[in-house]
């Protein structure tokens, strides 16, 4: 089996437009949940989100892209340009032919959908345009991506609700292990703040009008948000036989289906997710300092995420942090894990742990270090990240510093 490291990292969010500003607003505990900029806002009780700003999308991609583009793809394709500009590969002869691109989404075109349901049943029209198809389906990104960078080896879309990113870096992560390919990208997007996006969700009622409390005892629900995290996972030996500046090492993973119910967290399938995990990567419970957390700021979720934990951690779980950064950049759905991987990445490389804002109120059954409100120096070498899914769909990924 062969070690695999992170060599390229991008992403788009509703705190920044990169990796480098996105930490810079993790440290500084930013909150990019705001009011809602988007058509029909004041027929939605939910008017908050943390959604992408300042993105012109017109100024990037000319009019033939932009009839192929879901506002999802726009934002993988700009964080992908990120991640391998900065591992400095180029795909050419066999290195093309053999890596590829695993990307994570929910949802696909849900503002091609919307847009097209309108256009369709409000506005009377008989058509659409040739290539709706091609804009809303949820492997667009990973084709548009595979294209761009003439990456010829296997190509697929993984869709778990919010756990796709997790699942799909796990993908990735394990062909190159497995020495399939010398080099991945992988990651995720989302991008469901439109109206029929929001609308669906707030027939849930899982939603908070307010705010992102993930771990508090007067949390109120979730806040979506949008955007995407790219990174090129490569073989070690690849990575530093062409010096390569390596971020740090993906060192195992798991993942586990509740098998209860649809809609309803499970104790039992988060830990043995984690124990999963620790177990594949070879380490200790107690070599692990930073949890990033699922913590979507639900009652059930962050309740039975804590619980998970202590199980799994026993007496360690005291000095564990685990925080949740759904707080400042909202629930990506099936992009979240891919874009709080970076959390991961801050903390093993800088020796900062991004914060759980809004913490207004300890919850007894959140007693866990949740690092609330302000981020945090700390030397940590082993980091998990959490994504727990409706549908019982559970993928934890293990990093270490290397």
């Amino acid at each position: 089996m062969k070690r695999v490291v992170i060599t390229g990292a991008g992403t788009i969010n509703a705190l920044a437009h990169n990796v480098s500003d996105t930490y810079r607003a993790m440290q500084e505990g930013v909150c990019g949940i705001k009011p809602l900029d988007i058509r029909d806002v004041d027929r939605l009780q939910i008017q908050i989100g943390g959604q992408v700003t300042e993105f012109e999308a017109e100024g990037r991609y000319n009019r033939q892209q932009m009839s192929l583009y879901d506002r999802f793809t726009q934002f993988t394709l700009a964080a992908a340009k990120e991640a391998i500009e900065q591992s400095g590969l180029v795909f050419t002869g066999d290195l093309a032919a053999r890596s590829g691109v695993v990307l994570g989404t929910a949802g696909g075109g849900v503002s091609t959908w919307d847009d097209n349901y309108r256009a369709v049943y409000e506005e009377g029209k008989n058509r659409v345009h040739p290539f709706v198809v091609p804009k809303l389906m949820n492997n667009a990104a990973a084709s548009h991506v595979s294209m761009e960078w003439n990456l010829k080896g296997p190509s697929f879309t993984v869709s778990t609700a919010c756990a796709s990113s997790n699942h799909a870096m796990a993908q990735a992560f394990a062909m190159v292990r497995s020495g399939m390919a010398p080099a991945m990208v992988t990651g995720g997007s989302e991008s469901m703040l439109c109206f029929g996006g929001v609308k669906a969700w707030e027939g849930l009622r899982v939603m908070s009008k307010n705010a992102c409390r993930p771990f508090s005892a007067n949390r109120n629900g979730m806040v979506q948000g949008e955007g995407a995290g790219i990174f090129v996972f490569e073989e070690y030996e690849h990575a530093k036989a062409r010096g390569a500046e390596i971020l740090c090492e993906v060192s195992g993973f798991a993942m586990s289906s509740d098998a209860t119910d649809i809609v309803m967290p499970s104790k039992n399938g988060a830990a043995r997710a984690m124990a999963g995990a620790l177990k594949d990567a070879q380490i200790d419970a107690s070599e692990v300092g930073y949890i990033n957390a699922h913590g979507t700021g639900t009652a059930a979720n962050d309740k039975t995420e804590c619980a998970a934990v202590a199980d799994v951690f026993g007496p360690h779980a005291d000095n564990l942090m685990i925080s949740s950064t759904k707080s400042m950049h909202g629930h990506l759905i099936g992009g979240t894990g891919a874009v709080e991987l970076l959390a991961c990445i801050m903390a093993l490389r800088e020796g900062i742990i991004a914060p759980t804002i809004g913490y207004e109120e300890a919850d007894p059954e959140c007693a866990l270090d949740v690092v609330p409100n302000e981020a945090r120096e700390a030397k940590v070498n082993v980091v998990l990240s959490n994504a727990f899914a409706f549908g019982g769909m559970n993928a934890v990924v293990a990093l270490s510093a290397i």
